[in-house]
Parts: C-alpha cells; sequence; structure tokens
C-alpha cells in the first residue's frame, strides 16, 4: 500500500466524511423508528414513515458504511497500522456498530411489513449506542491510550 502513501490525506479525508454521512443516518433511523412505531400501522403517517426509513437507510446510511470501511481499511493499511493495539480496539467498536446498523436495517424491513419493535422509549434508548460507539472510537483515533 506504499503506492497510497501520496493520497494519504485524500483517503483520511474520505474516511472522515463517509463516517460523518454514516453516523448522521445512525443518529437518525433509531429516531425514526421511534416516531414511526408511534403511529398507526396501516395510517398515511405509517406509510410515510416506511418510504423515509428506506430512503435513508438505502441512500445514505448503507453506502456511507461500505465506503466507510473501503476508506478505513485502506488508511489503516497504508499507515501501517494494523499492528496497533488502538486500531484492534477500534475495529471491535465498529463491527459492533456494523452489527447494530445490521439489526436496523432489518427492523426497517419489518416494519415494512408492519412488525418490528414498537416501543418509542426503547428505540430512544438504542438512539445512544451510536452515540457511545462514537465518543469511545473518536478517543481511541486521537488519544490512542494503549
Amino acid at each position: 500500500m506504499s503506492a497510497l502513501i501520496p493520497y494519504y490525506d485524500w483517503l483520511k479525508a474520505g474516511h472522515v466524511i463517509f463516517v460523518i454521512f454514516w453516523m448522521a443516518g445512525m443518529f437518525m433511523l433509531p429516531r425514526y423508528l421511534a416516531y414511526h412505531c408511534e403511529t398507526a400501522i396501516g395510517s398515511a403517517e405509517s406509510e410515510a414513515w416506511k418510504a423515509r426509513e428506506k430512503r435513508l437507510l438505502r441512500i445514505i446510511v448503507n453506502p456511507a458504511m461500505i465506503l466507510t470501511w473501503v476508506f478505513g481499511l485502506t488508511l489503516a493499511a497504508t499507515g501501517d497500522w494494523f499492528a496497533q493495539p488502538w486500531l484492534h480496539a477500534k475495529l471491535t467498536l465498529v463491527l459492533l456498530l456494523s452489527g447494530f446498523h445490521g439489526f436496523l436495517a432489518g427492523q426497517v424491513r419489518k416494519f415494512g411489513r408492519d412488525q418490528g419493535l414498537r416501543n418509542g422509549r426503547t428505540w430512544r434508548l438504542l438512539n445512544e449506542i451510536p452515540s457511545f460507539a462514537t465518543i469511545a472510537i473518536v478517543i481511541l483515533v486521537v488519544i490512542k491510550p494503549f
């Protein structure tokens, strides 16, 4: 990956841009589901939430996650960081966050069938997962505590 060293700053910029897009969507999607579960099944409002959730996932959240991984792994390979313990911790958190992303995608599909977890309070609590993950990841990347 030494051929990419001249593009290191561009890789970093791309990674940060797509992380921001991914996290914006990850902050919005559980909130959308919280609002959606408070609507009557079959109502026009419920159908509108289904369309919003699907578009958010398809247009922003899914592509941003994929590009975050592509830029991030390329950046790590270019910087030769795979032996760094802080990166192992970061990758573990990003894997968990990706799993949460998958859970949300599954819930969007279930809500599309008028199923899924229908408890606004639970969704508001789940909405905090990306926040805590982001805090921990930023600390690992900036401080590199180990």
